[in-house]
């Protein structure tokens, strides 16, 4: 599975101009679902978002938008009683090696991303509760909008100890 995860101070998904889903302060997943992944993937990737150390223990309130304050990397998406919003996008399996049309062949068909998509929900609501997990609509033609923080972009692959 990857990942990208954006730290945020704001998102949500629109479809056919209707906001379905939005949060507050959290973490924007954009998932993709490869043909090799697997329930151990799902559960690696879920273990990730819920412990990685993206937000900071602020100490005071800052004077200006882009003062720093606090300890940077010390705090996860619990600890800081964050939202999360993640969306199903096949394109992040896509490969532009050949031509000039993008090559999906590396994306799970959609019965199969599905279901392993709603495990992967599953296991981050149950570890941060049902209420603070949100995602859009699998399949759909989706609108994304979000405010970054810092900003702070990550990409994480399951199968790739590269990255």
């Amino acid at each position: 599975m990857r990942v990208v995860l954006q730290k945020v101070k704001n998102a949500s998904v629109t479809v056919d101009n209707k906001i379905i889903s939005s949060i507050g302060n959290g973490l924007m997943l954009l998932v993709g679902i490869s043909t090799t992944d697997t329930i151990e993937d799902v559960t690696k990737l879920s273990k990730k978002i819920l412990s990685i150390r993206v937000f900071e223990d602020i100490t005071k309130e800052s004077n200006t938008n882009t003062e720093w304050v606090g300890k940077p990397w010390s705090k996860n998406i619990k600890d800081v009683n964050g939202e999360i919003l993640s969306v199903s996008q096949f394109t992040l399996y896509g490969t532009l090696k050949k031509g000039n049309k993008p090559d999906f062949h590396k994306a799970a068909k959609g019965d199969i991303a599905i279901e392993l998509y709603n495990l992967f929900l599953n296991q981050l609501k149950e570890g941060l509760g049902e209420e603070k997990v949100k995602d859009g609509e699998f399949g759909a033609m989706m609108e994304v909008n979000l405010q970054n923080t810092g900003p702070v972009t990550l990409v994480w692959d399951t199968q790739d100890t590269t990255l």
